[in-house]
C-alpha cells in the first residue's frame, strides 16, 4: 500500500462525510464555471478590440442619433485613416423572441474598417453592393436559421416604421460573412443604409455611431480631442474613445460583472472554506493516535504533513473538476439560446486552468493547518489520546 492508498482510504473512512464535502465543492464550482464564463462572454468584446479603432456617440447616449453630416467631417480630420458608421436596427425574425442583431450601415467603408475581423468572398460583396435591397449575414446566424444565398427573408424591427405603416424589410441574403479569427462572433446581419434610411418613416439622415480607424494608435487622443470639439456646443454633441474603452462602458450597463462574479464566488469558496477546514480539523483529531501508530513506524514528519495536504487536495480536485463539468455542460445547452445576448458564453480552456489552480489552493488552505498540527505531534502524546 502507497501513499496514495492510504490518502484515499482516510479521505473516504467516513462516506457520508466526504460525500457531502465534494457535492458542496462541486456546486461551488460549478457556480465559478457559469459565472466566469459570463464575465468572459461579456469581456471578449474588450479583449477583441482594435487599438487603432475609435467609437464616437452622442454625448448625451449612444442611443441618442447624430447626423449623417457628422460622417464627412469626420472623415477629413487628420490623422484619420478610415471612418464608417452604423445604425442600431433592433430586428428580430417572425417572432419578437427571435432577436437579430441587425445594423443598418454603409457596405464600402464598414468591411474596410473591419476587414481584421470579418471576409466575404469578393463576388458576394460585390452583389450585396449592388443591390440596396439585399443583406449579408454572419456564418452563425445563417447556420441557426438555415439561411443561404439567394434566400428572401423578412426583418422586422420593434423600433422602426416603414413609410408605408409596416415593421418589416425584406432582405435577400448577397453573402455570408465569416470571422478571420475564432473569438469573432458572427450572430449578426448587415444590411444597406441608404435602403434603411429611405425607406424609414422617422430620423432620416441620422447615424447611430462612428467607428473610424486612426493611422496610428499614437493619434487616438489627439483625434479624439479634436472630433468631440468639432462639435462642441451643437445639438448633438460627440463623445469619442477608444474601441475597447466603449465595449466596457456597454457591458458596464448590464450591472459590474467582474464584482458579482468577485462576490458570488467568493462568498460560495469562504463558505466551503470553513466547512471543509473544520470537517478536515475534525478528521485529523479523529486519527491522532493512528498518526501516533505511523510515526511509530517510522512516517516522517514531513511525509504526514504531505498526505494530509494530499488528502485535502484530492477532496478539492474531486469536487472541482465534476462542478467544472457540469458548468461547461450548462454553458453548451444554453449558448444558443443566449446567443443574442452573451455570444461566446463557453467554459473555456483558461477558465478550467483557473479552477483547478482555485482547486489546488482551496486544498492547500483548508489542509495546511491540520497537517501542520499532525507533523508537530509528538509520538507520546498521539498515542496517549483516547
Amino acid at each position: 500500500m502507497n501513499d496514495f492508498d492510504l490518502v484515499r482510504k482516510n479521505l473516504f473512512r467516513r462516506k457520508l462525510r466526504a460525500c457531502l464535502m465534494i457535492v458542496s465543492i462541486l456546486i461551488a464550482f460549478m457556480i465559478f464555471g457559469v459565472l466566469a464564463g459570463f464575465y468572459r462572454a461579456f469581456t471578449a468584446g474588450e479583449d477583441a478590440a482594435a487599438a487603432d479603432r475609435m467609437i464616437t456617440v452622442n454625448k448625451i447616449n449612444f442611443t441618442q442619433p447624430m447626423p449623417i453630416a457628422y460622417f464627412n467631417r469626420v472623415r477629413a480630420v487628420e490623422g484619420v485613416r478610415q471612418v464608417t458608421f452604423a445604425n442600431w436596427f433592433g430586428g428580430y425574425y417572425q417572432d419578437p423572441k427571435n432577436f437579430i442583431m441587425a445594423l443598418a450601415v454603409e457596405p464600402n467603408t464598414y468591411f474596410d474598417v473591419y476587414r481584421s475581423e470579418f471576409e466575404v468572398p469578393l463576388e458576394q460583396l460585390q452583389a450585396f453592393m449592388r443591390d440596396r435591397g439585399s443583406a449579408v449575414v454572419g456564418e452563425s446566424l445563417a447556420q441557426k436559421w438555415g439561411w443561404k444565398i439567394g434566400d428572401r427573408i423578412p426583418l422586422n424591427s420593434n423600433i422602426f416604421s416603414q413609410k408605408s405603416g409596416g415593421h418589416t424589410w425584406d432582405l435577400t441574403i448577397a453573402g455570408i460573412i465569416k470571422g478571420k479569427a475564432q473569438h469573432v462572433d458572427t450572430n449578426f446581419l448587415l444590411f444597406q443604409y441608404a435602403y434603411f434610411d429611405e425607406t424609414r418613416s422617422f430620423g432620416k439622415d441620422t447615424i447611430g455611431w462612428m467607428i473610424l480607424q486612426t493611422t496610428s494608435p499614437e493619434n487616438n487622443d489627439r483625434v479624439a480631442k479634436t472630433i468631440d470639439a468639432m462639435f462642441a456646443n451643437s445639438t448633438a454633441e460627440t463623445s469619442t474613445d477608444t474601441e475597447k474603452a466603449f465595449g466596457k462602458a456597454f457591458a458596464a450597463q448590464f450591472g459590474n460583472i467582474a464584482l458579482i462574479v468577485l462576490l458570488v464566488v467568493g462568498a460560495a469558496f469562504v463558505t466551503i472554506l470553513m466547512i471543509v477546514g473544520n470537517t478536515m480539523a475534525l478528521s485529523i483529531r479523529e486519527r491522532t493516535r493512528e498518526i501516533g501508530v505511523l510515526k511509530t513506524l517510522g512516517f516522517s514528519g514531513p511525509r504526514i504533513l504531505t498526505m494530509v495536504l494530499g488528502e485535502s487536495v484530492l477532496l478539492a480536485l474531486l469536487g472541482g473538476i465534476p462542478g467544472l463539468a457540469i458548468a461547461a455542460l450548462i454553458a453548451m445547452a444554453l449558448r444558443n439560446s443566449l446567443a443574442n445576448v452573451v455570444p461566446g458564453f463557453a467554459v473555456s480552456p483558461t477558465i478550467a486552468l483557473q479552477g483547478l489552480a482555485l482547486m489546488i489552493a482551496l486544498g492547500l488552505i483548508t489542509g495546511i493547518i491540520p497537517a501542520l498540527n499532525a507533523m508537530r505531534l509528538k509520538i507520546a502524546t498521539a498515542l496517549g489520546r483516547g
